[in-house]
């Protein structure tokens, strides 16, 4: 007794990983082992038993990756079913001449009670059975998981994109992108399972008919030839044993391939099998009214089953009505809900206001109008959002650090067709476009004009219609460069951008940039900040290169010359004209590219003698000319630029380092054009060529 309360019981050998080998062993021992009918009865209820618990687990499956292991049930219950086949057949052949109980009280049943013990009726039901479960189930199931595999494969990659896409725009987490990764992997594997286990099915069914034939004739030459039986009662045990035996064994099957045709062809849903078919087969109850009334018409006709139609009329025609009763009673209930909801007096709970509530200003902001909206809406074909993604990832590139992004959003107090362009909170740009017309710019050579709407391009205010978008081709044969409402947006942002990049710099970003340098040259970095710059000194060196339109892409050359330069001088201006210096190659060539030769303006010498006690005496804060003299330094150097530009030139100032800073402050804001450089930034290899002088009389080329 101890021994035996110590045995492992099936889910111990379960378990431990046991338990399927263990029954892959029985199997094979059925074949070989001749078994007794009290054993071949109970294998054949287990069977039987088996089959009903795998088809209701599919039938309540949400999902068919709830049941994954099912392709592996079917191989193992398709080699239980062969196993007992061979036993039974053995069975039936060795004792089928004592009677129909020779294999068991199981098959008995099934040759005696299922087909009334006559053989040829046997015959016909076996056979009808086979071809439902060969001809109609497992041929369908088979295709359905061929295609299914297929598709399932097919999509692996979009499913896989969708995924990284969902995890980049911050939708899933790590762990939640890799379960559905898992996810995707395992349904491959599933229905690439499920495209091989269809053809187990399909083999058993096709055992079963060969098996069938091989039992009656093996067994009526057994029973005729060596055991003297007469021919009608060899007929009778051995065709009645061998029915039986094959309907026990295709009933489970039967079972098992109308399991692998509803997993293959379920949708993923939230309900059962059952919870799907009443929710979607009964829901409407214009179905059900539709069949009563055609039943109804049915039971009518003379000579048709009158009680059968009409009571099934009069069945779907109520269950119609307790549906209809149903939804009014929801409609109801819910329009009360919302009067409720509409009626009850809100009592929002008071709570203290902490930091939580302040909220910060947008770096960057773009308002809509409400006629504005299609242009930001994916969904409505609007191209603004991917333009300004597109915007941004440039202008970092060109300036040489991120970009924050835009925050678009609706502003019904501005007009329809009105967009504002905010910087830290504060309104930079705003125009009127037309988002139905097309802006035809006028570049300052055209031929002719166009009908439309006059207008000003928003970024450069240059000379603009708003024209229609049948008038583009005549427009652009004219000399006009003509834009969609889009791209007049997204222009007008990054002129504002390019604009105020300075604005855009602060210790963040110039952190950001330094530990980029560090990872690089670490020495570097380390040495200059703190030791030698505090980080405030360095972001108003880089800003004040911004606001000069010096890109900051070159951070290690800049870190290094403020490195040098920084322990002689903390000024943030005498270190600006350093690193000017050190990037004069730089920027010479964002001016005139690789050209040898610089055409320049130069000051007169009195003049930049005035100019430079001035700033003197002002101590580097501005210039104390008197207006006059101002006005007419302005004015010619306004003419000079003109020139410079008709001649297809660059226009560049060049004066000293002393009075350079304060010069390029005021004519920015004058003359945009005009760039003003110091002598000390034009490179030795780098030719000037005077081609006026302000303050004086032309001078003549020189080199």
């Amino acid at each position: 007794m101890e021994n035996i309360k110590n045995m492992p019981t099936l889910s111990d050998l379960m378990r431990q990983g046991l338990g399927v080998p263990v029954m892959l062993l029985l199997m094979l021992g059925m074949m070989i082992v001749p078994m007794p009918a009290l054993g071949l009865d109970a294998l054949f209820t287990f069977n039987i038993s088996l089959s009903l618990i795998v088809l209701l687990a599919v039938v309540y499956a949400k999902r068919p990756l709830e049941f994954a292991v099912f392709p592996t049930v079917i191989l193992l219950a398709t080699l239980l079913r062969l196993g007992l086949n061979v036993a039974s057949t053995r069975v039936v052949l060795l004792e089928g001449h004592t009677g129909t109980d020779a294999a068991g009280k199981v098959i008995e049943a099934f040759g005696e009670f299922v087909i009334g013990g006559n053989y040829a009726v046997g015959l016909v039901v076996f056979g009808i059975l086979v071809i439902i479960n060969f001809v109609v189930v497992t041929k369908g199931a088979g295709r359905v998981s061929e295609v299914s595999a297929r598709f399932t494969l097919d999509a692996m990659p979009g499913k896989q994109m969708a995924i990284d896409a969902d995890l980049n725009a911050g939708l899933l987490n790590q762990e939640e992108a890799q379960a559905r990764r898992q996810d995707v992997i395992q349904e491959a594997d599933f229905y690439g399972s499920m495209d091989g286990a269809s053809k187990f099915v399909r083999g058993d069914a096709v055992a079963g008919i060969l098996i069938l034939f091989i039992n009656i004739i093996g067994g009526l030459s057994i029973g005729i030839a060596q055991h003297d039986m007469q021919f009608s009662d060899a007929v009778r045990n051995y065709t009645l044993l061998t029915i039986g035996d094959g309907l026990v064994a295709q009933i489970p099957s039967l079972v098992l391939s109308t399991a692998t045709a509803i997993i293959v062809t379920r949708v993923t849903s939230s309900q059962d099998m059952g919870g799907q078919i009443l929710g979607q087969l009964f829901d409407d109850p214009r179905v059900l009214v539709v069949t009563a009334s055609i039943l109804g018409l049915l039971g009518i006709i003379p000579g048709m089953p009158n009680l059968a139609f009409l009571t099934l009329a009069a069945v779907f025609a109520g269950a119609a009505y307790m549906k209809m009763q149903a939804q009014r009673k929801q409609q109801a209930v819910d329009v009360a809900s919302k009067e409720i909801k509409a009626t009850e007096e809100p009592t929002p709970e008071v709570k203290e206001l902490s930091w939580d509530d302040v909220v910060p200003v947008d770096t960057l902001g773009l308002e809509v109008g409400y006629r504005l909206i299609p242009l930001v809406d994916k969904n409505q074909g609007g191209q603004l959002m991917g333009r300004i993604k597109g915007i941004r990832r440039k202008l970092t590139q060109d300036l040489g650090f991120l970009i924050p992004s835009v925050h678009i959003r609706d502003n019904l107090e501005l007009s329809p067709d009105t967009y504002r362009i905010t910087l830290l909170g504060a309104t930079v740009g705003e125009a009127t476009i037309h988002p139905d017309r097309e802006l035809a710019i006028n570049p300052g050579q055209v031929y002719g004009a166009l009908q439309g709407i006059p207008g000003k391009d928003p970024a450069f205010g240059l000379d603009a219609t708003w024209i229609e978008p049948s008038q583009r081709d005549q427009a652009q044969t004219m000399g006009y460069t003509v834009v969609d409402p889009s791209t007049v947006v997204a222009t007008h942002l990054s002129h504002i951008i390019s604009s105020h990049g300075y604005e855009l710099l602060g210790r963040e970003e110039v952190q950001q940039l330094l530990d980029n340098v560090a990872k690089v040259a670490p020495k570097l970095v380390e040495g200059l900040v703190p030791d030698i710059l505090p980080l405030g000194g360095v972001v108003k060196v880089l800003q004040s290169l911004l606001e000069d339109g010096i890109p900051i892409r070159d951070m290690r050359r800049i870190v290094e010359t403020l490195a040098d330069e920084g322990a002689r001088s903390q000024d943030p201006a005498i270190l600006t004209s350093m690193v000017r210096i050190a990037l004069g190659r730089s920027i010479i060539q964002q001016i005139n590219g690789i050209a040898s030769e610089l055409a320049v303006i130069t000051l007169d010498p009195a003049l930049e003698q005035l100019l430079q006690e001035s700033v003197r005496t002002a101590g580097g804060g501005g210039l104390g000319l008197e207006p006059g003299l101002a006005e007419n330094m302005f004015s010619a150097l306004g003419e000079a630029t003109q020139r410079q530009e008709m001649d297809g030139l660059p226009a560049v100032l060049l004066v000293s380092a002393l009075i350079r800073p304060v010069l390029a402050r005021l004519i920015k804001a004058s003359i945009p054009a005009l760039k003003v450089l110091s002598y000390n930034e034009i490179p030795d290899d780098k030719q000037i060529k005077i081609m006026s002088t302000v303050g004086g009389q032309q001078a003549p080329s020189l080199s």
